[in-house]
């Protein structure tokens, strides 16, 4: 679990995916979009990815992808974050991180 949690602060803003996961691909645009240039994990790619997603569960990513790190903090999955996108704070939020500048 620790390995994630250092993936998880490694960047402002950090998301957990499955590469075959359509919704992770929405979610990565949209990070995009807004300006953000995310650590992306696929986790099907790592050796250990079933572990990893175990972690995720642990630190109460369900669903576990994709799973999303602001800041070091766990904001949420796709339906969050698109929540969060929709009622203006997602943007506020990435700022308050510095994972984007305007």
């Amino acid at each position: 679990m620790e390995s994630v949690r250092e993936l998880a602060s490694e960047k402002a803003a950090v998301i957990f995916t499955k590469s075959s996961c359509c919704i992770c691909h929405s979610v990565k645009s949209l990070f995009y979009e807004l300006g953000a240039s995310p650590a992306i994990h696929e986790i099907d790619r790592y050796s250990n990815g079933r572990d990893m997603e175990s972690a995720l569960r642990q630190l109460g990513c369900n669903p576990s992808f994709p799973a999303v790190f602001i800041g070091g903090k766990y904001v949420g999955s796709s339906k969050d974050i698109i929540s969060l996108h929709v009622d203006g704070s997602l943007k506020q939020m990435l700022k308050d991180a510095r994972a984007i500048w305007f």
